[in-house]
């Protein structure tokens, strides 16, 4: 992508903010429409009753996998250059944080990117989840958590074991991964034929996934062409709902880049495509004991999404797009954490007689 001629007329610092906020807009949009939610999506797995979160769920994740290695294979992606491969990561972290974020996107019904969305809705219960979410973040990146994070992250690294990268560590090749997303592609699409998805549902999770790629591709070329340094990154939550908090806490003036622009952009995303469609609702707690539930979930994906490297979406499919082994170790730990809270919920709640939680997107 020849960026030359907007390099020329906007600053790099606006052009980056402007681009994530671009990104964030497709997400947001595409992520309301489809109701993607890994959590819905993981729960109708262990509850053995796919419906139409799993294939969906299913589509945008291979969707970004299919893009990002394209562009990868085509020389338009410097995967190398990502966080997650050019330096080393924690592998103690991406099994720790991932269990915690597992069990408290059930908790808080829906993981980082889903309250996001969901808040631009009109949802209350998820806007002052997700602003919990961003405070723990904050102080797990920064602040008074930094410490009991920085120790369990260092108990564990891939230096300790010489890469991050999947596909070096078992010589995969194009072909190889290709072949591998293809199948969960196909896989979505069967799950979604058996239980009669709408398409224009199955192309918005598509578009959903399709946004990673387009993260990747649009830093990469700014990396390329940009005089001061930039980091190359796809799409991501924890890092950026803090860096975003500060922003609108600190005094006008502070940095701005890709991440200050995405969080809004999903936003603003979300809230067009709910408008436009008329799903704009006004919704609130139930109770002191829902709130509380909320906000615990949303304190354990906090500092969990921060010790992992990345939520749902940044470690769950970002991460995983380019083949990051701390990625795939973190989503793998999401998967099981959410099973084995949500059995231990659905326990709690038959021993009082309380109907089970449900499965659909609307926390």
């Amino acid at each position: 992508m020849d960026l030359t001629y907007l390099l020329d007329h906007i600053s790099e610092a606006w052009l980056l903010t402007i681009g994530g906020l671009i990104v964030g807009i497709v997400f947001g949009a595409f992520a309301q429409q489809s109701r993607f939610c890994l959590r819905a999506a993981s729960l109708e797995f262990a509850r053995g009753t796919p419906s139409e979160r799993l294939p969906v769920w299913l589509l945008a994740f291979s969707s970004a996998l299919i893009g990002t290695q394209i562009l990868i294979q085509l020389g338009e992606v410097q995967a190398h250059e990502a966080r997650q491969l050019a330096s080393p990561q924690s592998l103690s972290g991406a099994v720790l944080g991932g269990l915690m974020f597992g069990a408290g996107m059930v908790l808080a019904r829906g993981c980082a990117s889903r309250l996001l969305v969901l808040s631009a809705t009109g949802n209350l219960r998820a806007l002052l989840s997700g602003l919990v979410f961003a405070v723990v973040a904050q102080a797990s990146l920064r602040g008074s958590l930094k410490p009991l994070r920085e120790w369990f992250a260092g108990i564990w690294t891939t230096s300790d074991i010489g890469s991050n990268d999947l596909t070096a560590l078992l010589g995969l090749t194009f072909n190889v991964a290709v072949v591998f997303a293809v199948f969960w592609f196909l896989a979505g699409l069967v799950f979604a034929w058996r239980s009669r998805v709408p398409v224009w549902q199955l192309v918005a999770a598509a578009g959903a996934g399709l946004a990673i790629p387009l993260a990747w591709w649009f830093t990469s070329s700014m990396a390329g062409q940009a005089f001061d340094p930039v980091q190359v990154e796809g799409v991501t939550f924890t890092g950026p709902s803090a860096d975003t908090l500060m922003l609108v806490l600190s005094p006008p003036g502070d940095v701005l880049d890709f991440d200050t622009g995405l969080v809004p952009g999903v936003f603003l995303g979300s809230f067009l495509a709910a408008f436009l469609t008329r799903e704009l609702l006004l919704q609130g707690f139930e109770g002191g004991k829902s709130m509380a539930r909320y906000m615990t979930g949303a304190t354990l994906m906090g500092f969990g999404g921060m010790l992992a490297g990345g939520c749902a979406v940044g470690a769950g499919i970002t991460g995983a797009s380019i083949f990051a082994l701390t990625a795939w170790i973190t989503l793998t730990a999401i998967w099981f954490s959410a099973a084995v809270t949500d059995r231990a919920l659905s326990g709690y709640n038959a021993s009082r007689n309380l109907p089970a939680g449900p499965v659909g997107n609307n926390p």
